[in-house]
């Protein structure tokens, strides 16, 4: 048996492909992966260390060659389009770990207040905007609604 590879995926990542083979790797969400990279990395002193660890990422991991493969459909961590106070990102999140929405943005609001915090809170709020995806509903047509 082949030992599982970390490859860089830049044919389906938003800047080098770290995040995208890292997810591969982790058979996780892509967009999780991008998520906490960027919490984790605006945390107070975390900037630059988030960012050279990237860079450090991007020059050490190999680029993939060939298509990726063929993950099963698995839950995505997406803004929710319906359930928004801001932009969807705490209802996003709170349907990826099906718990109510009121919770995640009273935690949420909770961490972006410790002392210092406020600023990394709003940013991170915004980064998560700007990553997450927003989910697009289907609305059914009309043909197919039952006939009342």
């Amino acid at each position: 048996m082949t030992p599982k590879r970390l490859y860089r995926r830049s044919t389906s990542g938003r800047l080098g492909g770290v995040c995208a083979g890292i997810a591969e790797y982790m058979d996780a969400d892509v967009t999780l992966v991008r998520l906490l990279w960027i919490v984790l990395s605006i945390v107070p002193g975390g900037l630059i260390g988030g960012v050279l660890a990237y860079a450090i990422a991007w020059i050490v991991m190999p680029d993939a060659t060939g298509p990726a493969p063929q993950l099963p459909e698995t839950r995505r961590l997406m803004r929710s389009a319906t359930d928004r106070k801001i932009a969807g990102v705490c209802g996003g999140l709170a349907d990826y770990l099906d718990v109510d929405a009121t919770v995640v943005r009273v935690v949420w609001a909770i961490l972006a207040v410790v002392p210092g915090g406020i600023v990394f809170g709003v940013l991170a709020y915004l980064v998560a905007w700007f990553v997450m995806p927003i989910r697009h509903t289907v609305q059914p047509s009309p043909a197919a609604l039952p006939a009342v």
